[in-house]
């Protein structure tokens, strides 16, 4: 199940009054035009988003970043992965970004928001590992560093400082996975890529005439390729046969031994940092984001131990 998936329908319905203000705003001051026909909120965990309909009949998205996220997101670094995808040709077309991180972007015509059970499809396997394989071979460097452990450590930092309850076996946990990063770092160090960080299904936006997009790059950086392709398989829940199908479909033969390897550690590298990112939002999202950590957290346990027994 793709619990971020969950919890975005829950908030589609919230319109918050200021937010459309906004819109109104933006729409005269960005756009030159002169009012909207219609305003209908999308799904997002900590962003607002809303597609919105201007009065000549022209669609757009708007995403109005959310409360809290100015501690752990660098909108200028957010911009340079964005503009980059828009290069490649992987996301929608960007048409505003702000300093704030207030963003205006093309609305995907016949949008389809992907599930994990539409890209578990074989076709649609296919075309993320070629957006995948676009973004990463593209040859650019953007700059903006993403660094797992590193980014571990500040959202340490954040649950501490708010006070967030942790687990009881948190430094046990904590201790497999920088024991894993340890072995895994024999094989050697991993190139660093262009990668998105962050391909959760709702992420995965299907257009009216089939093309795939992968939308939201606000975690965006440059890391181990395999992160990518952990990440996917883990919020479609793919198992074995469409781990290698992704992975085939990706080089383009069989992964090798130590490629695979980086692959199943990775989905640890995933929880583990994810877990400590839904703790963070606690003090502002509450349980929704404590339950959303536990999930996370209980599969980080499952696959160490699957890790350890194939040692």
């Amino acid at each position: 199940m793709c619990y971020v998936g969950y919890i975005g329908v829950k908030m589609r319905s919230q319109i918050v009054e200021s937010d459309v203000r906004y819109i109104a705003e933006l729409i005269r001051s960005v756009l030159h035009k002169d009012g909207y026909k219609e305003i209908k909120r999308l799904g997002g965990l900590t962003n607002h988003s809303y597609k919105v309909v201007t009065n000549d009949g022209q669609e757009y998205v708007f995403r109005i970043p959310g409360e809290g996220t100015e501690e752990m997101i660098v909108r200028s670094d957010e911009e340079k992965s964005t503009r980059l995808a828009n290069k490649v040709g992987v996301d929608a077309e960007l048409y505003y970004f702000g300093k704030d991180g207030t963003k205006i972007s093309e609305y995907v015509k016949g949008a389809v928001t992907m599930t994990p059970e539409l890209l578990r499809e074989p076709e649609h396997i296919a075309q993320v590992a070629e957006i995948f394989h676009k973004l990463h071979t593209c040859g650019e460097d953007t700059g903006v560093p993403f660094e797992v452990f590193d980014m571990a450590k500040m959202y340490e930092d954040i649950i501490f400082k708010n006070n967030v309850s942790m687990y009881d076996d948190y430094d046990e946990v904590k201790k497999h996975v920088e024991e894993i990063k340890n072995e895994v770092d024999l094989f050697g160090v991993s190139k660093k890529v262009p990668c998105h960080c962050d391909s959760l299904c709702e992420n995965w936006v299907l257009s009216g005439d089939g093309r795939l997009y992968l939308i939201d790059w606000e975690y965006s950086g440059m890391n181990d390729a395999m992160w990518d392709l952990a990440d996917i398989s883990i919020e479609a829940d793919y198992d074995e046969k469409l781990d290698e199908m992704l992975l085939n479909d990706y080089f383009g033969r069989e992964a090798t031994e130590n490629e695979f390897k980086r692959f199943i550690a990775n989905k640890i590298y995933l929880d583990y940092l994810w877990t400590l990112w839904g703790k963070t939002r606690v003090p502002f999202d509450g349980q929704m984001m404590e339950d959303y950590a536990y999930n996370r957290y209980v599969r980080l346990k499952k696959n160490i131990e699957k890790y350890l027994e194939g040692k």
